[in-house]
């Protein structure tokens, strides 16, 4: 008989958790799985789908104003002066139909873990020892156990910052306000100040640096600026917030907020620092920090079995997601290595299949394709071409900026980018980057190709799907420039 009240102890619900639960009790083992809040973890609940389908919601004001170039007419209005008539939008029926969807797949989530045999505790579980678990009142034993808590919105420490809302709220919020200061720069600052831009909100979005989407290639970033400009959101750049208080003048969706910025960018452009005396003011209904996450594991116990953590709480694992003790591991955004539910579930997948099926698998984590459901969105995979200069001697970069055909007709302003980047000692592509409103489904199969090791001769070769957005991708001829490393770029030879 075995030692342990279980083979695998899983704390999370999540993408990664679920996934490792099922794959291990698949394969015989005796699996125990605790979720405090939600099932589904973050991607469910406040992350991927709900976001996905806000983007969805925040596209149909556009679908309406493009839809006249193709003949369609509203009809007058009843009793109005006889002009067509305006959609309007309802913020509670959008957030009520959200809730019965993820509702839905929180019971998809419980008949998952319960199916394959786990048993499934709604409670907050901590670890005890390397193999102990205190959970629902009692200390349980596991041969392993898997951290899968996923990470929390993070708020820096400033006056006022309890006026705040985080990302996770936005999705609970009871009015849509009229006014709303979004702060930082990552993809899911970007997404929201584009959702409630699209929804009718007056939109002012503040980053600290000199342009947002860090890490992301800076011909995407610079497109993606003008676009969201073009949409009526108010991009500061260079610009912080210093404090934070209520004000006395609310408006109708309940707001009342001013923002004291330490930074520029109060013109709207790419302000310089300022000072604590000549700072400017931002008054808003709400604002919104979405300035990153961080890994949740305060007060998880994981010192209780002697596991190592980074600065910022993250677990510390190997290749194989294993932690510095012999039989605790961890997986999905608790690891802050690539923070995406994909990864989060092949990371889960790897584990059980190395642990239970005596199947060695570890994550690859390279050539990841990743989208940002910006408005227009921003697909890409691989090296950008910052990174790619570094590490390649010579690259060429191919690069396309296009009006959509649908935009022909309906007058819109809008601009499509495609880039793709070329190892042009291999001729192997090693960078993807596109920015168009079906950039994510365009990357997904792009990624495919790289993975595969794809060369600019194999795309070449691949006939083009006519007429799409996508057959930029096979129909690019001549280079825009060769990057060669430690020289300025240079029209290819």
């Amino acid at each position: 008989m075995s030692d342990y009240d279980f083979d695998l102890f899983v704390i999370g619900a999540g993408s990664g958790g679920t996934r490792a639960a099922r794959i291990a009790a698949g394969y015989g083992a005796r699996v125990a799985v605790a979720e405090e809040r939600f099932l589904g973890g973050t991607c469910v609940n406040v992350g991927c789908i709900p976001k996905k389908l806000f983007v969805y919601a925040s596209h149909f004001a556009e679908d309406f104003e493009d839809a006249a170039g193709f003949g369609w007419r509203r009809p007058a209005a009843a009793g109005s002066d006889g002009g067509p008539a305006a959609p309007s939008f309802d913020w509670s029926t959008l957030v009520a139909n959200k809730d019965r969807e993820i509702e839905r797949l929180n019971g998809i989530y419980r008949g998952l873990i319960e199916g394959a045999g786990a048993r499934l505790y709604d409670a907050r579980a901590t670890i005890a020892g390397p193999h102990a678990v205190s959970v629902a009142g009692r200390t349980v034993t596991a041969r392993h156990i898997l951290v899968a808590t996923g990470g929390e919105p993070s708020l820096p420490d400033l006056p006022g910052i309890e006026h705040a809302i985080r990302s996770d709220d936005v999705f609970y919020l009871e009015r849509l306000p009229e006014r709303l200061i979004v702060v930082g720069g990552g993809y899911i600052a970007v997404e929201l100040a584009g959702v409630f831009a699209g929804l009718g909100v007056e939109v002012t979005q503040l980053y600290r640096g000199p342009l947002f989407l860090r890490g992301f290639d800076d011909d995407i970033r610079n497109a993606l600026a003008e676009e969201m400009r073009k949409r009526g959101v108010d991009l500061r750049f260079n610009a912080n917030v210093a404090a934070i208080e209520r004000t006395a003048n609310r408006g109708p969706s309940g707001g009342g907020i001013r923002a004291m910025l330490a930074g520029g960018g109060a013109d709207g452009g790419d302000g310089e620092a300022g000072t604590a005396a000549g700072a400017k003011t931002l008054e808003a209904d709400l604002i919104l920090y979405a300035t990153g996450r961080h890994p949740n594991t305060a007060g998880l116990g994981l010192e209780n079995a002697g596991v190592a953590t980074a600065p910022n709480g993250a677990v510390l694992v190997d290749a194989w997601s294993r932690s510095n003790v012999e039989h605790v591991y961890a997986v999905g955004d608790v690891t802050d290595r690539i923070n995406l539910t994909p990864v989060a579930i092949r990371e889960g997948h790897c584990f059980a299949e190395t642990v239970f099926n005596d199947n060695p698998i570890s994550p690859d984590h390279e050539d990841v394709p990743t989208a940002v459901f910006s408005q227009p969105a921003i697909g890409n995979c691989g090296l950008t071409e910052v990174q790619a200069e570094v590490r390649y001697p010579e690259v060429d970069v191919y690069l396309s900026t296009f009006r959509p055909l649908k935009h022909t007709l309906s007058g819109r302003d809008q601009r499509s980018v495609m880039k793709l980047l070329v190892d042009a000692a291999t001729d192997r592509v090693i960078g993807c980057h596109l920015l168009d409103p079906d950039a994510a489904e365009i990357v997904q199969g792009v990624g495919i190709a790289m993975k595969c090791g794809a060369t600019k001769a194999q795309f070449d070769r691949t006939m083009a799907l006519h007429p799409t957005a996508a057959e930029e991708i096979v129909t690019m001829r001549t280079p825009a420039r060769r990057l060669r490393r430690g020289e300025e770029a240079v029209a290819a030879d």
